[in-house]
């Protein structure tokens, strides 16, 4: 039944969907993972097309959800920015009108949050945000698998963010608040999340029975953390501030003697690209505690589900 009420819908934020709605979306990427694994075929979408408009250059996105479509038996289109109207002045309505006729969903990867809400306001087919300024909800799906594979549910699990809080910590806090799970972010002053956001992961948190805090003490917040996440300290549009942004954030690598502060069970998110040395060393990303591969694989099988349980 749950499912049956999901067609037709848009992911454009964490915060939109119910914690059972996310949770089956896990149920199914779980389910075609295993299916992948096994060379059995798992076509759901067969004859589908999904449209991919591209603002900002990918690696994991496009790759992912080319792959994922391929593998559902339906077609992914890559839609650079410069190749269609838009680059030169059609709007996002006349645009999301005509590719509705073509099209069985659409997913974006923008600057502008607002421009991915307008898109799916005119689109008759579901919008998928594959990451914008503000967020980055199919990241956050891929991470929740991951801790729940790793650790087998989400009970009792806590996880710390270290570093920016950025679009990753927005959808990754409402996403650990809805499910259970306790969340600190560790920030320099001028770097923390959003405070709407917060408001958000913490009503989240509080139907959950979960926690949402917030500290500039980045050792603290790694002391018996189960989960230590990090991003990337300079993102696309802040080249710029690169210089200021590494002194800032300096303190909240993670490196061995960070690592060493977590639990037993810890394991290292990050959802890359990652500049070694900055917010994270190699050592620790290729090192016995990284889940950061599997992480990277998750973000297949979690919009595949996502994809699945979206487009009629």
């Amino acid at each position: 039944m749950l499912a049956a009420q999901l067609k037709g819908r848009d992911f454009l934020r964490v915060n939109d969907w119910e914690p059972d709605e996310l949770l089956s979306v896990l149920d199914l990427a779980d389910r075609l993972k295993a299916r992948q694994r096994e060379r059995v075929e798992h076509r759901q979408l067969e004859g589908r097309t999904l449209g991919m408009i591209f603002q900002k250059p990918s690696t994991r996105t496009r790759v992912s959800f080319e792959a994922g479509m391929f593998q559902l038996g339906g077609t992914a289109l890559h839609l650079a920015a410069g190749d269609l109207q838009l680059g030169r002045g059609e709007t996002i309505k006349d645009t999301a009108r005509v590719l509705s006729g073509y099209l069985d969903g659409i997913m974006i990867r923008t600057f502008a949050q607002a421009d991915v809400d307008e898109l799916a306001v005119h689109a008759d087919v579901p919008v998928v945000n594959g990451l914008t300024d503000e967020f980055h909800p199919c990241q956050a799906l891929a991470d929740v698998m991951t801790i729940r594979e790793r650790f087998d549910g989400f009970g009792g699990v806590r996880v710390t963010y270290l570093g920016d809080g950025n679009n990753v910590c927005h959808s990754l806090m409402v996403a650990c608040a809805k499910l259970g799970m306790d969340f600190t972010a560790a920030t320099p002053q001028g770097y923390e999340p959003d405070d709407e956001v917060v408001g958000w992961a913490r009503e989240a948190a509080e139907a959950s029975g979960a926690s949402v805090e917030l500290t500039r003490d980045p050792r603290a917040a790694a002391g018996g953390a189960d989960v230590l996440y990090t991003d990337v300290w300079t993102s696309m549009g802040q080249e710029e501030e690169r210089e200021r942004r590494v002194r800032d954030l300096e303190d909240y690598r993670i490196d061995e003697s960070m690592l060493r502060l977590a639990g037993e069970r810890a394991i290292v998110l990050h959802c890359l690209p990652a500049h070694y040395g900055e917010e994270i060393t190699e050592e620790v990303l290729y090192g016995p505690q990284s889940a950061v591969w599997d992480q990277a694989e998750n973000r297949l099988h979690a919009q595949k589900g996502l994809l699945a349980l979206v487009i009629r």
